[in-house]
């Protein structure tokens, strides 16, 4: 009989947060278009790839081996390079911003040649670090192949430094595309986003209106409330969940190598997870502003800083370190990439999802401790 009763109230307050969440067109349109917009603008607006990299040529040695080598540089689709007669001019454009590297092919190109030790000089534009690591390493794969055919020509010699050829391969993310790395790590951002903000405005909107303290006379308990305004924005995100993993695969042809079973269940679990922390805020809060900006500093913000979606964590400072591992997001971000780009690692599947179970588990008791039957 107890059971009943607790089912049927917990019906009914899940169609009371459903038919509200229904009637909120504001609601509706941060669960659908945001997620949305989201992941285009940050799927064709965000990138770590260079494209057309304008790349100075300075002909100090016009022979025809040296043009060949230089040549190399035309066959890549992240190089455009320009052709410049003389080093200031180059310099000027390097200071002017016009390009983003120098290629100096020297006088005695020749001579280096012969003697099995061709260089040429490479300066890049280091304003921006990591394009020019990227500009180096696609100049260096650019002029690899036209150096390695000069040193065949003349017997085998390794013209670029006359002692070994490096193969280079990368693994799990063979083409080197950052969309690959990005697009996983928006669905963490998106499920935070959503999760935490949408329900960070519930309870405090009850409170704001005075209905709160109407549900307090009813017999129904806090549990009971929390999850019954958890159900139905679990809903929405399992909706935008699809929505990101359709868009992954057929918009931006992201690989998803590991199960889909296991993608959806671990991000389902990190979704209540983030619904709770939103939850309570807006228990703890009761007013709706602050509430929804404390779960954007709370939740988001660490989110994109100090999740590895942007820095890799290895390289910051240690108490950086620290504090990344408290953030849920953290541990759903690092299995949600290997999960698409190298598959099921199922020891790494059950500690993530044991540790977000904990948190989910703590932040609804919390949740439900905040709710208790008391007014002010």
């Amino acid at each position: 009989m107890r059971l009943s009763g607790t089912l049927s109230r917990l019906a009914a307050l899940t169609r009371k947060e459903t038919r509200q969440m229904l009637r909120d067109r504001s609601n509706l349109m941060v669960g659908f278009l945001l997620p949305l917009v989201l992941i285009l603008l940050f799927g064709y607006g965000l990138s770590f790839d260079v494209k057309d990299a304008r790349i100075a040529v300075v002909m100090q040695n016009d022979s025809l081996p040296a043009r060949e080598a230089a040549m190399g540089l035309t066959g890549s689709d992240y190089l455009s390079p320009v052709w410049i007669h003389s080093m200031q001019q180059a310099e000027e454009m390097m200071m002017a911003g016009e390009v983003d590297a120098i290629l100096r092919v020297p006088h005695d190109f020749l001579r280096q040649l012969a003697l099995g030790d061709a260089r040429v000089q490479l300066i890049l534009n280091g304003v921006d670090s990591n394009t020019a690591s990227s500009v180096e390493s696609y100049v260096s794969g650019a002029l690899a192949v036209p150096f390695a055919q000069l040193a065949d020509r003349r017997g085998g010699k390794a013209a670029s430094s006359g002692q070994a050829v490096i193969v280079q391969r990368t693994w799990f993310n063979e083409p080197g595309e950052s969309t690959w790395f990005l697009v996983p790590g928006l669905i963490v951002l998106i499920l935070t986003l959503v999760g935490a903000l949408l329900t960070s405005l519930l309870v405090a909107r009850e409170w704001e209106r005075g209905t709160m303290e109407s549900l307090f006379v009813t017999p129904v308990r806090p549990l009971e409330l929390v999850l019954s305004k958890l159900a139905p924005y679990m809903v929405i995100g399992a909706i935008d969940l699809a929505m990101c993993l359709a868009t992954a695969r057929w918009l931006f042809e992201v690989p998803m190598r590991g199960s889909l079973a296991a993608i959806v269940g671990v991000s389902m679990l990190y979704l209540l997870v983030s619904l709770s922390l939103g939850l309570l805020i807006s228990a703890a809060m009761r007013n709706q502003f602050a509430a929804s900006q404390l779960a954007l500093l709370t939740s988001f913000m660490p989110a994109i800083m100090l999740s590895g979606f942007v820095f890799d964590l290895r390289n910051v400072p240690v108490v950086i370190q620290v504090v990344s591992q408290f953030l849920p997001a953290t541990h759903f971000m690092g299995l949600i990439k290997t999960l698409f780009m190298a598959g099921d690692n199922w020891p790494e599947i059950w500690r993530t999802s044991a540790i977000l179970a904990l948190y989910a588990v703590i932040l609804i008791a919390l949740t439900r401790r905040a709710l208790k039957k008391k007014l002010d």
